[in-house]
């Protein structure tokens, strides 16, 4: 097995790769970055190490996270809010069959935790809003911006079992508030609003109580049990190299 760092992870076995953040949610302006976000599936045979693959990688590209697929698959189980959002990104990068069959389980993710987790996400935002506020006279705008797209995305995915990245026609009056040209008595009470809907919508939403966590595993085991299989051409080269060297003999 060739040595594998961070980088040649994320470089070599990323399985899927996409834009997030205000260009992904319709609300890049001219100063906007490019977050990118990806999975990448770290061989079976780095497991069987005492040092075990990270589950995460920062880079090596400016503003470019990866997580290792099982991670990836933990968390959004878990529903939490960001991974659930990589998973339907209206700008995928790069995908391979592996990644694709990620893409088609993106339902069985779903689940009314998602309630759970987008409000607590969605308390820890609005408390900070609220301390800038009593601080400084107005919250971050950019801040509160995004806090109501979450909040907004949160009560429809409830309503429909759908999770909807991008903003539409919220675009602008979105963009008014992260210029500062509504009045914050006017942004907060749009928040309690959609708390109040997203409260009212997960009482009867259409998701199931919990994710389809078998489906999941059975893929995470099935692409492992595969990556296990894979020939590596490292080793093929070590071989021809070092005549006769093989299991039990130095």
């Amino acid at each position: 097995m060739r040595p594998e760092t961070p980088d040649t992870l994320v470089r070599d076995h990323t399985i899927y790769s996409c834009v997030m953040g205000s260009r992904a949610f319709g609300l890049a302006t001219e100063d906007s970055d490019t977050d990118r976000r990806g999975v990448f599936l770290a061989p079976t045979e780095l497991y069987w190490r005492f040092e075990k693959p990270p589950t995460h990688v920062e880079g090596p590209a400016e503003e470019q996270f990866s997580w290792e697929l099982e991670r990836f698959c933990e968390l959004a189980l878990r529903a939490n809010p960001n991974i659930l959002e990589c998973l339907h990104s209206p700008l995928v990068e790069s995908v391979d069959d592996t990644g694709r069959e990620l893409l088609t389980l993106r339902e069985a993710f779903l689940s009314r935790r998602a309630y759970e987790t987008f409000t607590r996400y969605a308390h820890g935002q609005r408390r900070k809003l609220d301390a800038d506020v009593r601080t400084h006279g107005a919250p971050r705008w950019k801040h509160a911006m995004h806090l109501l797209r979450l909040l907004t995305s949160a009560r429809d995915l409830l309503r429909t079992g759908v999770l909807t990245i991008d903003v539409g026609d919220e675009r602008e009056p979105l963009l008014a508030v992260k210029r500062g040209e509504v009045p914050w008595r006017e942004v907060e009470a749009r928040m309690n609003r959609l708390v109040r809907e997203g409260e009212e919508a997960a009482r009867h939403s259409p998701l199931p109580e919990e994710p389809d966590r078998r489906r999941v595993e059975d893929f995470l085991i099935r692409t492992r049990r595969a990556s296990a299989l894979q020939p590596d051409p490292y080793d093929e080269v070590v071989q021809g190299v070092v005549p006769g060297r093989g299991v039990g003999k130095g």
